[in-house]
């Protein structure tokens, strides 16, 4: 007995070690188990609907317009979506075009001339029918808006609608444009045409312009000397594009063919306006506007914005919401705060820290979506030896993309291995293979590496891009063997930089307010035409095709290559000043192009986020952040579920 004792004593020391280490596994499962909170409930807010058919939205600060002239992003573009309503809108779940009051349009055989066919039901908020004319008189108000409207560009391939280059110096015009489809600034170099009067028969004449008169001037003898010939020639005047052909009836003359254009007037600042614009002009928040869309506005106060289903839409009974609230929220967490406390029923347009978006991630009514914009390197054709599409590939094809989304950004961003955020069938993408790219340097003649110039990558003041700018640099110098250095700018630096071509490689963004191809890659590329000149002239912002000048050189240079942040001066990496003259390319306005010539290097997508209440149904987030409230509905008899084991 005694030996058995002794036997299992010893097996007993021999087996302790072991049921520690099980133990000890089972504690660190535990506390593991532990660091993830469990997701006990499916939505981060599981509060009552409310007793109404309303939606209670906070989607950022108040908006400061109403106007759709002047409508660039949320709030804005979210108000003018709700209250006013264009020939055409976009599906919120899809971003096809559909009918609004316009219930048909047809296009010629060369898709330059569009017809449009309005509603007999459609009607302003005062019970006024809306007539094709109303469409002409606000879209003339636009043209002679000049660069006040938010998205100039989306207007200049209507007839008549491009900003005369006549009026003021060229070198003016061009230094004041700005990217397409961003919000301008206003320039007081530029003219602001008066309101034009209600006809279709001219277009906007510059105040500039000397009067017309009905004498003639007198006869000059044989002698006398040969006029001067006038240093300016006035341009012939052209037909305004938009033509009421009858109430019911719109015709547009396009410039150039676009099969989308339906898609393009899809966007606010293509809807009408109910007289001259005069209520919108001292600037303040109107709650008497005339509108025509499924809404219109009940009260503004200090509380936000209410909205009233519109009794006079066409389309009346097919809206099932009673009441909109907009909500202003001065920043993301108190927009978060009152959505938790069942307050409102979706946030968007928020600007939510890392810290909350790890959090509300897990949860089903947090959505993440890709956002209508590009972050992308513009590289500089003009200069050797970027001329080389092979170079150019090679950079593009040896940055890792997730690398920058999820390290750099904190999976805020998506990658970009195309230029347009949108699906398409078939589309093509940039494929990243750094081996391809070491073999494509070495076609061009710069083996590994040796003997390529320094790259001279130009980026803004921002901390962020400053990150991305060091980890591409990084990825460049160990895939490629090549060298850059990063030189950082004021933004409002940068644009002159572009147009004197002193970059090799800049950052650049822009964003997309259609799902249209065309009007996407015009954002990002366009043609330039550079005059001949004694003076170097300052190419359009847009261009891709910028000569270089490095006459007056930057003095910030990090040179990343030794990870030191002091600013050392161009030197020799210049090149000198090109000469004038005229430069033009054909413009890139499909995908399949731009992956072709590899004009820029795609970086990433911007995401947007929202919280949307599980009652909720039919607010529908998508790509263009533009949401619908005419399929809105709320579920007033859901409820949240009961936690387990509660009856």
């Amino acid at each position: 007995m005694e030996n058995f004792r002794k036997r299992h004593y010893q097996l007993s020391i021999i087996n302790y070690p072991l049921q520690l280490c099980l133990i000890f596994a089972l504690l660190l499962l535990s506390a593991c188990s532990e660091l993830e909170k469990p997701k006990t409930e499916p939505f981060y807010s599981q509060t009552a609907p409310p007793a109404k058919k309303e939606f209670r939205w906070s989607n950022g600060k108040m908006p400061k317009s109403f106007d759709p002239a002047l409508a660039a992003a949320p709030p804005e573009t979210d108000l003018v979506r709700a209250v006013f309503e264009g020939l055409t809108d976009t599906n919120p779940k899809t971003l096809e075009t559909i009918p609004a009051v316009a219930e048909k349009w047809t296009a010629s055989e060369d898709f330059k001339t569009w017809t449009f066919y309005l509603r007999k039901d459609a009607k302003w908020s005062n019970g006024e029918r809306v007539t094709a004319q109303d469409f002409v008189r606000s879209w003339q108000r636009l043209s002679a808006m000049s660069d006040r409207v938010s998205h100039r560009k989306l207007l200049e391939n209507i007839v008549g609608m491009k900003l005369p280059q006549t009026e003021v110096p060229a070198t003016v015009i061009q230094g004041t444009e700005v990217d397409i489809l961003s919000k301008p600034a206003v320039s007081p170099n530029l003219p602001i045409l008066k309101n034009l009067s209600n006809t279709n028969s001219a277009a906007p004449r510059s105040e500039n312009k000397p009067p017309m008169t009905s004498e003639k001037p007198p006869l000059k003898a044989e002698t006398s000397k040969p006029e001067k010939a006038p240093k300016t020639k006035t341009p012939p005047e052209v037909k305004f594009g938009a033509e009421a052909v009858s109430d019911l009836t719109l015709k547009v003359l396009l410039v150039e063919a676009d099969k989308n254009f339906p898609a393009l007037v899809a966007h606010p600042m293509f809807r009408p306006i109910y007289g001259d614009g005069k209520d919108f002009e001292d600037g303040k928040l109107n709650a008497a506007i005339i509108t025509n869309g499924a809404f219109r506005i009940f009260s503004i106060g200090q509380d936000g914005i209410t909205l009233d289903r519109a009794d006079h839409f066409w389309g009346k009974d097919k809206i099932e919401l009673e009441r909109v609230r907009f909500v202003p929220k001065e920043n993301a967490e108190k927009a978060l705060e009152a959505y938790r406390n069942g307050e409102i029923d979706a946030v968007t347009n928020a600007d939510f820290e890392p810290l909350a978006l790890k959090l509300l991630t897990p949860y089903d009514d947090f959505q993440q979506t890709t956002h209508s914009a590009l972050n992308f390197y513009e590289i500089n054709q003009n200069k050797k030896p970027f001329d080389d599409r092979r170079v150019r590939e090679a950079l593009a094809i040896s940055i890792e993309r997730e690398r920058l989304t999820e390290v750099e950004m904190e999976d805020s961003t998506k990658p970009a291995l195309n230029f347009l955020p949108f699906e398409r069938q078939n589309g093509k993408k940039i494929v990243q293979d750094k081996e391809r790219a070491k073999i494509l340097l070495a076609e061009a003649g710069f083996a590994g590496g040796e003997n390529f110039p320094v790259v001279r990558l130009v980026i803004n003041r921002n901390d962020v891009q400053q990150r991305i700018a060091k980890a591409v640099v990084k990825m460049w110098k160990q895939t490629l063997n090549i060298d850059t250095v990063i030189i950082v700018k004021e933004a409002s630096e940068i644009e002159l930089a572009r147009q004197n071509g002193e970059f090799d490689v800049l950052r650049r963004g822009a964003v997309f307010p259609t799902a249209d191809e065309t009007a996407g890659l015009m954002a990002i590329f366009a043609p330039v035409v550079q005059p001949k000149t004694e003076v170097p002239s300052i190419n359009p912002p847009n261009s891709l095709m910028n000569p270089p000048n490095s006459e007056n050189p930057p003095a910030n240079l990090s040179p990343e290559s030794k990870n030191t942040d002091q600013q050392t001066p161009l030197n020799e990496q210049s090149e000198p000043n090109a000469p004038s003259e005229i430069i033009a390319s054909q413009p890139i306005l499909t995908e399949a192009d731009a992956i072709a010539e590899i004009p820029a290097i795609p970086l990433y997508f911007p995401t947007s986020y929202s919280l949307v209440k599980p009652y909720v149904q039919g607010f529908e987030i998508n790509t263009l952040d533009a949401p619908s409230l005419k399929d809105v509905k709320i579920d007033n008899s859901w409820q949240p579920k009961k936690p387990n084991g509660e009856s």
